[in-house]
């Protein structure tokens, strides 16, 4: 089932949540909503699970205008981030409680309580009560509750939060096989980039109620709209120099730290004609080498700290008053303070504007 916001703007008093937000999900993706606390995102999803209603502007599922529907009436499954199980109930009541309102024969909805239960492998735990469960059973038991109502579609609010970091990578792989298995249009709430660069079809990355933008992860990880959408995605988090643009010479420059030819970038890039305008110049940590020896065209650092990762290091650098990190082979060593040198390719790096912090127009 297609979900639609239309110019959904939610006010809190005089605060606006949401923005103008338009977004359109279609049948059967997986839509991750990522931004940080305070951004909005769970304020979207409660409009469309009918816990909150628009100040102004459409919700719609399917084509239908759901604002003035009851939360039982829209035929969703919300799954929270605190589990919401019933204590005072068996893991096999949590499951059936959905059938059970709808006045489904009992036989009816133990069995397919069961069978979702199997799906989930929890079949074995129908009779424990939920505080008999460790935190990764009860997330399935949440899941379960809302999978057995086979609703339109599945909102998710931060489900995986309470888990701990090796359980948060495995649940999102099943949530992820489990979603395209079922094929249940979801939308998905999270402030961890991760989870959204791992699961999500398309992503809607939010910052302060306003939905900045959309796209697949590669898109947005790739062609970044602007700064904060840049440094939010990828981690560690793109680099940032700021440099101006010297049309006489056609460069780039740092002052007191580097210039670079901007022939290169001037296919790619509307850069400005006047003298001194200012940009922020973006590269991401993998695009950035680090050489213990001086390079043709580099830019001269100094180690401040190297980080063993085990498959990689992430070496971060002071670079004038910026501190960069590049991501180098595992066997990468170096004391601190030892001098060094940054290379990037021009087809590596990110140009935004500096007054508007918006991506430079790409041809």
């Amino acid at each position: 089932m297609d979900i639609t916001y239309e110019h959904v703007t939610k006010k809190f008093g005089d605060v606006a949540a949401l923005s103008n937000f338009s977004l359109h999900v279609v049948d059967g993706e997986f839509m991750v909503m990522l931004g940080p606390s305070g951004c909005g995102k769970t304020t979207a999803l409660r409009c469309l699970a009918g816990l909150e209603r628009p100040s102004i502007g459409l919700v719609k599922i399917g084509q239908r205008v759901v604002n003035n529907l009851e939360p039982r009436d829209r035929d969703v499954s919300l799954v929270f981030q605190s589990y919401a199980l019933y204590p005072h109930m068996t893991v096999r009541d949590n499951i059936m409680y959905p059938l059970r309102i709808r006045g489904m024969a009992k036989a009816e909805r133990e069995r397919q309580a069961q069978e979702v239960a199997d799906r989930l492998e929890i079949g074995n735990l129908m009779d424990r009560w939920p505080r008999q469960l460790s935190g990764g059973q009860r997330q399935r038991v949440a899941l379960a509750r809302a999978i057995v109502r086979d609703p339109a579609c599945f909102l998710m609010d931060e489900p995986l939060s309470n888990l701990d970091a090796k359980l948060r990578v495995h649940m999102r792989a099943e949530l992820k096989h489990l979603q395209k298995s079922l094929g249940t249009t979801t939308l998905y709430v999270t402030h961890d980039q991760a989870e959204a660069m791992t699961m999500a079809d398309r992503v809607a990355v939010l910052s302060n109620g306003v939905l900045l933008q959309v796209g697949t992860i590669d898109d947005i990880y790739r062609h970044p709209i602007n700064i904060f959408v840049a440094t939010f995605v990828g981690s560690p988090s793109m680099n940032l120099l700021p440099v101006s643009f010297e049309p006489a010479a056609c460069q780039l420059v740092q002052a007191g730290l580097f210039s670079m030819d901007a022939a290169p970038l001037l296919p790619r890039f509307q850069i400005g004609a006047a003298s001194g305008d200012q940009y922020i110049l973006g590269v991401r940590p993998e695009d950035l080498a680090v050489s213990l020896e001086s390079r043709p065209n580099s830019i001269p650092a100094e180690i401040y700290a190297i980080e063993p990762m085990g498959n990689e290091a992430l070496v971060a650098v002071d670079a004038g008053d910026a501190r960069l990190i590049a991501r180098a082979a595992p066997t990468f060593q170096a004391p601190i303070g030892t001098h060094c040198w940054l290379t990037f390719e021009p087809s590596a790096i990110h140009l935004f504007e500096s007054a508007s912090q918006n991506r430079v127009g790409e041809n």
